[in-house]
């Protein structure tokens, strides 16, 4: 038998930012990427409201798709509920995308550091916890934005909008402190990346913009490499069919249909909501 597919799961577009370092590292498996477009931003949403919704979701998708590793690239969606999805199905295997706090306290060389989330990222717990744990000796300035997130899918959908707005949202992270300045930007949505040429552009000196994407790619192999060390003797063949993509609307418009196209993801013609 094919090997299972690898399923990749956001709020919206964010997560093809994930979906590609995933495929780089392993080219030869099949992908699913599902969009929660019903649901973005995940921002706005009252946490029990959307901790329901999405146990309800990858419920469903886990009983269609049968994935080998479900990763949640949102770090909305993960600090809130990976938790709660490992309890729920502990027969699943999840991979979560959290705040790249540790590895910016390992790179920062003035201890400077800001992190660029959501409202909801900011205020986690889960968010507190790495700080303490993994940068207890750099200064953390914690930045939520309410507008990056759709500015990042009206950029990569060629949707117009006020760049300006770019720039505000991005100030707050820059800090000075006696001789010293913020030297990286933990970039704690998926969907910033999008935007990252645009950062550059409007900030007010060059920073480090830290994409978590490409160590979560590297954790997904470790985690399929064990997998498959655990349960298979011989290597299984390559499952062939196309990868695909969800969104959960149903409503799929042409500049959308194009870009699943860059990213090599058929729509797939059954959604969920």
């Amino acid at each position: 038998m094919a090997r299972r597919p690898i399923l990749v799961f956001d709020s919206g577009i964010g997560g093809l930012t994930v979906l590609r370092e995933i495929r780089r590292v392993l080219p030869d498996r099949r992908l699913i990427y599902v969009a929660d477009d019903a649901g973005f931003p995940y921002g706005d949403w009252d946490e029990d409201r959307l901790r329901a919704r999405l146990i309800s979701l990858i419920s469903g998708l886990l009983a269609d798709y049968t994935p080998e590793i479900t990763v949640i690239a949102c770090n909305t969606a993960a600090t809130l509920a990976l938790a709660d999805l490992r309890a729920a199905y502990p027969g699943a295997c999840f991979v979560g995308t959290v705040p790249a706090i540790k590895p910016a306290a390992e790179q920062s060389r003035s201890g400077l550091i800001s992190v660029l989330a959501t409202p909801a990222t900011v205020r986690r717990d889960y968010t507190r916890r790495l700080i303490a744990t993994f940068a207890a000796h750099c200064d953390l300035n914690l930045v939520g934005s309410r507008h990056l997130a759709r500015l990042a899918e009206a950029h990569v959908q060629g949707t117009p909008y006020d760049s300006n707005t770019v720039r505000t949202e991005i100030a707050p992270c820059f800090i000075e402190k006696a001789s010293r300045r913020t030297d990286i930007v933990v970039l704690a949505c998926t969907h910033y990346p999008f935007l990252t040429k645009v950062f550059e552009q409007r900030a007010p000196w060059p920073v480090t913009w830290l994409d978590p994407a490409p160590a979560i790619a590297r954790h997904v192999l470790t985690v399929s490499k064990a997998g498959r060390d655990l349960s298979e003797t011989e290597p299984a063949p390559v499952d062939d069919t196309a990868d695909i993509a969800i969104v959960t609307s149903g409503r799929a418009t042409p500049t959308l249909h194009a870009l699943l196209r860059q990213f090599d993801l058929a729509l797939a013609a059954s959604t969920t909501n």
